[in-house]
């Protein structure tokens, strides 16, 4: 239940940036590191967008899949899955091949996160947006009261 709400507050977040940022109705092309299991890279296909998720975890790459063969045809389509880590980008891609990119839940598993968020900013196109989601660690101590 925790991840659902979770996730249901990232998708509001996220739509508002979205919606705030882009013409309505423009598909965007969307790049997901450390997709996971691949929930908000589905549910940003079913809106109609390109999206790209990266993972380096075997297991959530399966649970990705998985969820992914679900999806009409159409969704299938607009969904690439991609084995390998956010430090890869400039492997994969060219730069400026996004218009949005997530790194929800990565970077406090990163020893070199500089690094990192330079090489996801490198894949942004002009005008695009950068969605970051990191564990606070100083609000831990209130979990128990939430």
């Amino acid at each position: 239940m925790r991840n659902a709400v979770r996730q249901e507050l990232v998708a509001r977040q996220l739509d508002e940036q979205i919606i705030g940022r882009f013409p309505v109705g423009q598909r965007l092309r969307v790049l997901d590191v450390g997709m996971g299991q691949g929930t908000q890279a589905l549910r940003l296909a079913r809106a109609g967008h390109e999206v790209t998720g990266v993972e380096q975890d075997s297991a959530m790459i399966a649970a990705a899949r998985t969820a992914l063969a679900h999806e009409p045809e159409g969704i299938q389509g607009r969904v690439r899955i991609v084995e390998g880590d956010g430090h890869q980008t400039g492997v994969h891609f060219l730069p400026g091949s996004f218009d949005v990119v997530l790194c929800h839940g990565v970077l406090m598993y990163v020893e070199e996160p500089d690094a990192l968020l330079a090489g996801l900013a490198r894949m942004l196109a002009p005008g695009g947006l950068l969605s970051l989601l990191v564990r606070n660690a100083e609000a831990l101590a209130m979990r128990p009261g939430l």
